[in-house]
């Protein structure tokens, strides 16, 4: 009962978001790219995850370390980006799912197989 809503990230949107999140220092009078990694995640996923549904708790603890206490593990966790990011930051099979599917423009066109 899971669905996570994506958006197609093409090669040109990808650049831009890695270009917003780039600053450039001199060293030595020579210009130097510096990538924030955080501030690029967190435009990647603003970009690319636009929502979610029937994500529960138990979802979540098998993707993340993640301490819930005595909450209800049926109970959903609703979709923010905050969330997002957090489940992005602290689970690589998430984050490897996310980047594997908007990347592969056959997940987003009417033909394709389900995967």
């Amino acid at each position: 009962g899971f669905k996570l809503n994506l958006t197609f990230l093409s090669r040109e949107t990808l650049v831009s978001i890695r270009k917003k999140a780039t600053k450039t220092t001199f060293k030595n009078r020579q210009p130097v790219e510096d990538l924030d990694d955080k501030l690029f995640l967190k435009l990647y996923v603003a970009a690319a995850i636009k929502g979610w549904s029937g994500f529960k708790f138990k979802y979540l603890v098998e993707l993340a370390p993640t301490e819930i206490g005595e909450a209800d593990y049926e109970k959903e966790l609703p979709f923010s980006e905050e969330n997002a990011l957090a489940l992005m930051e602290s689970s690589a099979t998430f984050d490897s799912f996310v980047t594997d599917t908007v990347s592969d423009l056959s997940s987003f066109t009417r033909n394709s197989t389900s995967k």
